[in-house]
């Protein structure tokens, strides 16, 4: 089978669907990457056969995938959510296709057009997918997927990890963040633009993350069951926060100062309900169909 990914040209909008693409891969399936010339590097070491439909740098539209489609012929498409123009212009062309998301079903009013119609492949775990999230869904369990690196040497016996993301990251944000946490007697370890770090093997040795509540950390840290201190910025990060808390899973501190996210990491770092929260959606997670699982059933989709 001949599958084509399609992606906006960001980590968080690549990397969710990678797991599905080596699981296809694996399988003996021929697997193509629709994205813009940034994310070329990863897929092109994973043998995903990335290219650049058109003159796209982010979004991709109907006229820059068309071609693409009658050249590559795929026997299945996988439109991310951030691509829709896709995912019509296969269903035009009479493409099977399916959407994949990226987390959480987000609001109106983020920048992003809710995806309408078809079947959706969810990485979301159910008791956290928003409640007017009603489409078909296809579940697909949530496997992080970061570039190799080194993760740095453990000094304490707690580990606080800190990251504001890949495009919301903030100075000013951070260095209060870490004014805070460096009070407490934790080990603190901090991804910045000019220091990526492989930030799912950070997260299994983490005790808390503290972030701006990303779709891509947030499951991240609820795989590993890790409870979470976020400070969203924007875009779907409000609704993850607020998902988050409800669930027990994750404290949105009252004030964005170093004594109010000392206080809320602190809480996070001693056992209790938070911690027990989180462990109950890790165990949700890995009950739901791993990557392997799913590529096996898509033949049946198609």
């Amino acid at each position: 089978m001949r599958v084509l990914f399609a992606s906006m040209a960001t980590v968080g909008h690549t990397y969710p669907l990678i797991p599905l693409a080596l699981a296809l891969r694996d399988a003996g399936h021929e697997v193509h990457f629709a994205v813009g010339d940034e994310m070329h590097p990863e897929l092109t070491r994973l043998g995903l056969r990335p290219f650049r439909p058109g003159l796209v740098f982010g979004d991709i539209y109907a006229e820059d995938i068309a071609p693409e489609l009658e050249r590559v012929l795929p026997d299945l498409v996988i439109s991310g959510w951030s691509v829709p123009e896709v995912f019509s212009e296969a269903r035009r062309r009479a493409f099977p296709v399916l959407w994949h998301g990226f987390g959480r079903m987000f609001d109106e009013g983020i920048g992003l057009a809710r995806p309408e119609g078809g079947r959706h492949l969810d990485i979301c775990p159910p008791s956290l997918q928003s409640k007017d999230f009603t489409a078909e869904r296809i579940l697909l369990r949530p496997v992080p997927h970061a570039t190799p690196g080194e993760v740095p040497p453990r000094t304490h016996e707690k580990l606080i990890y800190v990251t504001f993301g890949t495009v919301f990251g903030d100075e000013e944000l951070l260095a209060t963040a870490v004014a805070g946490l460096q009070r407490l007697d934790a080990q603190v370890v901090v991804a910045t633009p000019g220091r990526w770090l492989p930030q799912a093997e950070v997260i299994k040795q983490a005790d808390v993350v503290v972030h701006h509540g990303g779709s891509g950390t947030m499951l991240a840290a609820l795989a590993s069951g890790v409870p979470q201190v976020v400070l969203p910025r924007g875009a779907d990060q409000f609704g993850n926060a607020q998902a988050l808390v409800a669930a027990g899973a994750g404290v949105r501190p009252d004030a964005v100062s170093a004594e109010a996210i000392a206080e809320s990491a602190r809480l996070l770092l001693a056992a209790g309900p938070h911690r027990e929260a989180a462990g109950q959606l890790a165990e949700e997670i890995r009950h739901m169909p791993s990557p392997g699982e799913v590529a096996d059933s898509l033949a049946d989709v198609v």
